[in-house]
């Protein structure tokens, strides 16, 4: 049998999505067929996120035994965060941690998710809070154990990458805070999210002046917003919810007054 196009698909995949740094299992799955190989790459290759869940769907279903099964779950996980579909996104990371316990990717995609879709008002508020926390938490404990995913990443590069992937950990603990309107902790940890990635990232500067409005620190919040502002690259949906934010805090600064 040969293997060689699947090498390459997986060598695409891993730079293209980093896929093989989002667990600490560290574990390298080998095929078992070209069927098994072809029915990855169709999973690879999926045009669209609904024909990339029925591509996984088929694999695990084709091929109950793969060793490839962490990987297309924690792809399909990824791919409902990119629909937007909460509910599968627990399901498939559900699936994806019984598979694999240290997929700190998974756990970091579903502290976000559940975070962001939890209300003030919930009936299991806390319950659901208390889960992403566990989530962010133990993404943290094993992210420190992740290796390499490629000889060619230096050990400056992975050092970095971990620290991004502890940083959107801590914007999870700091989103899980805002809900909980605890707003001296949501600081803190948006401040650590940001001070441990490499590139500052426009939504959690707005998450955090969001933060800063709610907790009456409107100045800082007005200043951050401008920072968002002046971010060539930064996407324009969250441009203009920083200057909703802005113009929120101003607002409320004025009436203050």
């Amino acid at each position: 049998m040969r293997f060689n196009g699947f090498v390459r698909a997986i060598a695409v995949c891993a730079m293209a999505t980093g896929l093989w740094a989002q667990s600490a299992s560290n574990k390298q799955p080998k095929p078992k067929s070209n069927k098994e190989v072809e029915a990855f790459n169709s999973m690879l290759q999926a045009q669209d996120p609904d024909a990339r869940l029925a591509a996984v769907e088929k694999l695990l279903t084709t091929f109950a035994d793969t060793e490839f099964k962490p990987l297309a779950l924690y792809l399909a996980t990824a791919t409902a965060e990119q629909k937007g579909d909460y509910e599968k996104i627990i399901i498939y990371g559900d699936r994806t941690l019984e598979a694999d316990p240290k997929n700190y990717g998974v756990m970091l995609i579903m502290a976000r998710a559940i975070a962001s879709r939890t209300r003030e008002f919930d009936l299991d508020k806390e319950e659901k809070l208390t889960r992403a926390t566990k989530l962010a938490d133990d993404a943290l404990k094993v992210i420190p154990e992740g290796q390499k995913p490629r000889p060619d990443i230096t050990d400056e590069q992975w050092e970095g990458a971990k620290k991004d992937f502890a940083g959107q950990a801590h914007e999870a603990k700091g989103m899980i805070a805002a809900v909980r309107k605890k707003y001296d902790d949501a600081i803190a940890e948006y401040k650590q999210a940001m001070e441990m990635s490499a590139q500052k990232d426009p939504t959690t500067m707005v998450r955090l002046a969001t933060v800063y409005t709610d907790s009456g620190k409107y100045d800082d919040a007005i200043a951050l917003c401008d920072q968002v502002s002046a971010i060539a690259d930064a996407p324009p949906q969250v441009k203009q919810v920083a200057s909703q934010t802005k113009a929120k805090a101003a607002m409320a600064k004025a009436q203050k007054k």
